[in-house]
């Protein structure tokens, strides 16, 4: 990215610090983080490991004044843990910054420019169908991210989470929540499979209906990990798996495609760096950070909230 330097890379393994030589062969490197902060001093950490090395990263960064920290999902182990750390951050004037990136996927801005722009007329529902085809191998998930196998809270904690922020960034703040969750896959921990539905502002519902073990039409289950529909007063909008956008009016039966241009070749069409550019615009004073952690909480407590409502099987107010 213009405007930006890499200054240094930490990496416990030798393999991992093999692999950025490759890409990076000027950049120094370094076998632990703290080493790396104290030789560079950066202006922004950013941390992607595994969930259980956040805590410890981020308390690392606050430590050594690194002025701004983006720290991969999950946020922390617990929510308790989430808020302690957040005000930490916000006593020691330190920006930290939840690398949530769905919300800045490019259909998501589209369908985000299309609300605002009240083409929908007033949302009375909307869903999301998690198939990304991926969990129903005995192996489910070994070959990239083994870890997932092992967490007791899978569904909604690695993965429905993206979809609490997204939803809350297409339609505001929901007012309750009801939530049915269940392990299909009997080779992992967690659960795998889950209905969620939201009260959504102004009486429209919102529903996440994940199941990693279907999958959907796409020659990148990837890319959207799913489908999306929102029915609105005016119009309906689809969402399918290539990441195509259509629009069908009210009483019309004809479906019109929205423009929209991406890099079907990366990850979420590129959101990683989309997300990475709307941090260094918020750093240099363009606005604010959309996922700052004291706004991300939001998303956690709602997380909460749906194993909550699981486990005692009743609709919960938010």
């Amino acid at each position: 990215m213009e405007g930006v330097d890499l200054v240094g890379v930490a990496d416990k393994s030798e393999e991992g610090l093999d692999t950025i030589r490759r890409v990076h062969c000027s950049v120094p490197l370094f076998s632990n983080a703290r080493d790396m902060i104290k030789a560079n001093t950066p202006d922004l950490l950013d941390i992607a490991t595994p969930p259980a090395t956040h805590a410890e990263l981020i308390r690392l960064g606050i430590a050594l004044g690194v002025g701004h920290i983006v720290c991969q999902k999950p946020f922390s182990s617990t929510l308790e843990e989430a808020q302690v750390l957040t005000e930490e951050a916000i006593d020691a004037d330190i920006d930290l910054i939840i690398h949530e990136n769905f919300r800045f996927q490019p259909w998501y801005r589209k369908i985000a420019s299309i609300l605002f722009e009240g083409k929908l007329g007033d949302v009375q529902q909307a869903r999301f169908a998690l198939r990304p085809g991926d969990g129903a191998a005995a192996d489910a998930y070994t070959d990239r991210q083994p870890y997932f196998r092992e967490m007791p809270k899978f569904l909604m904690r690695e993965t429905g989470i993206h979809f609490i922020d997204t939803f809350r960034f297409l339609f505001g703040e929901p007012s309750a929540v009801y939530a049915d969750l269940r392990r299909v896959n009997p080779m992992i921990v967690g659960e795998d499979s889950g209905l969620v539905i939201f009260d959504m502002p102004a009486g429209g519902r919102c529903t996440f209906d994940g199941n990693r073990t279907l999958d959907h039409s796409a020659q990148n289950r990837r890319l959207t990990m799913g489908e999306m529909e929102i029915e609105g007063t005016r119009a309906t909008l689809r969402l399918d798996g290539e990441g195509v956008i259509r629009l069908r009016y009210q009483g019309s039966s004809d479906w019109q495609m929205v423009p929209l241009d991406f890099h079907a070749d990366l990850f979420g069409g590129n959101c990683v760096e989309a997300f990475q550019a709307h941090v260094f615009e918020a750093w240099k004073g363009t606005g604010s950070f959309e996922t700052a952690a004291a706004d991300y909480l939001r998303n956690l407590k709602i997380e909460a909230m749906v194993y909550q409502s699981a486990e005692s099987g009743r609709k919960l107010l938010i």
